[in-house]
């Protein structure tokens, strides 16, 4: 059973973020693993990467991302991609979304592979638990991410268990 072993608070500069937005009706035996496949055989994180040093961007922002994009009424949105400088161009293929300066709520899910995925409550609920307030944009969609932070999402650790890092806007600088 994956735990939140960590919760803390971080500051991100604004940031474009480009890839890939899928729907629900794109589940593969109900996730995303078929389009990440894919992105890693075309070799689309290394083509975004080309024009920036990703660790420049912020802590972390070498990570590859699973961004989601949830409000109640409206389609569920999936995107694979990555965090890029503010003005970052966008190639050709690719969608893109700018986020400002924020605060994100981040959380560390360690367990097996299989099970830290569909943890966003439980990192939201334990975000609420440091006082964090989970914030929604200008059009009342909520936005958080998986992380996928390099060794400690590849490289199991002795008892064969990884981290995911699922992160949310919370209130702060860019979100009240």
């Amino acid at each position: 059973m994956a735990d939140v072993i960590k919760t803390y608070r971080q500051t991100v500069p604004a940031m474009r973020f480009v890839g890939k937005k899928y729907f629900d009706g794109d589940r593969v035996d109900g996730g995303f693993g078929k389009q990440w496949v894919e992105w890693f055989a075309n070799g689309w994180f290394e083509e975004l990467q080309s024009n920036f040093d990703p660790k420049t961007v912020y802590g972390d922002g070498d990570a590859t991302i699973g961004l989601m994009r949830w409000k109640e009424g409206e389609v569920f949105e999936y995107w694979i991609g990555v965090f890029c400088p503010e003005k970052a161009e966008v190639p050709n293929g690719y969608l893109f979304v700018d986020f400002p300066e924020a605060e994100l709520g981040v959380t560390w899910v360690y367990g097996k592979e299989e099970e830290v995925f569909g943890q966003e409550h439980k990192c939201a609920e334990s975000c609420k638990e440091q006082g964090y307030e989970i914030m929604h944009d200008e059009e009342g969609a909520y936005w958080f991410f998986e992380r996928y932070v390099c060794p400690r999402f590849t490289i199991p650790d002795e008892h064969g268990n990884i981290v995911l890092d699922i992160c949310h806007y919370i209130r702060g600088i860019g979100y009240g």
